[in-house]
């Protein structure tokens, strides 16, 4: 069994193990000029220049520093919303980001049980959706395991917030975008830039890829500029 394993296996190693994640691998304490994977962070903070004081909403945030589309945000004084499907991934937030709203979480407007299809504790494509699962097994979840996770309506994390309007979205859900993004915008968020995956790694599109980019438009969102898989939508 490897040291990672052993560590996860106790509550009070698995504490020190989140620390570990941060301090020592992750090195929270030095700033760096960007965090997003693909410097999606750059072209958002560009786009808010000096705002202080905004609130971001994540949806499938994974990690408070490695690939954060929201971390530069956070630095420069915003709070926010962080949902995953990863308890392990919510631990780290509270961590890091005490203040912001933290909830290990499937979004949903009925109450309603989830099978996630779990990789491992520090893995960004922990998914709900079976076809993003059945397309990436044979270079992820290799130890794959099933978990079952209860959703929340929008309004019930909203109602726990104390945020009334969101200035920034990010979708990063593995496969899910287009139905969370339909949940949210615009009847219950109207955010003024939203994130969102529509191209796989290669630069093709991805399968909602059109369907996002109509879906968007109707609602009088157009595309303001793209950064890898991710396309940043402004109103």
């Amino acid at each position: 069994m490897s040291l990672k394993k052993l560590f996860l296996k106790r509550n009070f190693t698995y504490k020190l193990y989140l620390y570990y994640n941060l301090y020592i691998r992750h090195k929270c304490f030095i700033n760096r000029s960007q965090y997003s994977q693909w410097g999606e962070d750059l072209s958002i903070l560009k786009f808010f220049k000096d705002k202080k004081n905004g609130i971001y909403f994540d949806v499938g945030c994974f990690h408070p520093l490695m690939y954060s589309n929201t971390c530069l945000l956070f630095k420069n004084g915003w709070r926010g919303i962080n949902i995953d499907i990863n308890p392990t991934s919510i631990d780290l937030f509270k961590i890091l980001r005490p203040s912001d709203l933290n909830i290990c979480t499937a979004l949903n407007e009925y109450e309603k049980e989830f099978k996630v299809y779990f990789d491992h504790p520090f893995s960004p494509v922990n998914t709900l959706d079976k076809s993003f699962f059945d397309s990436n097994k044979s270079n992820f979840f290799k130890d794959v395991s099933f978990k079952i996770i209860k959703s929340k309506s929008i309004d019930e994390i909203l109602n726990l917030s104390k945020y009334k309007e969101i200035d920034f979205l990010n979708i990063d859900v593995e496969g899910l975008d287009l139905q969370v993004l339909v949940q949210l915008v615009p009847n219950k968020l109207k955010p003024s830039l939203i994130s969102i995956e529509t191209h796989n790694v290669d630069g093709s599109k991805s399968k909602d890829c059109d369907k996002i980019n109509d879906y968007l438009k109707n609602c009088k969102f157009y595309a303001y500029k793209r950064v890898g898989p991710s396309t940043l939508y402004s109103n």
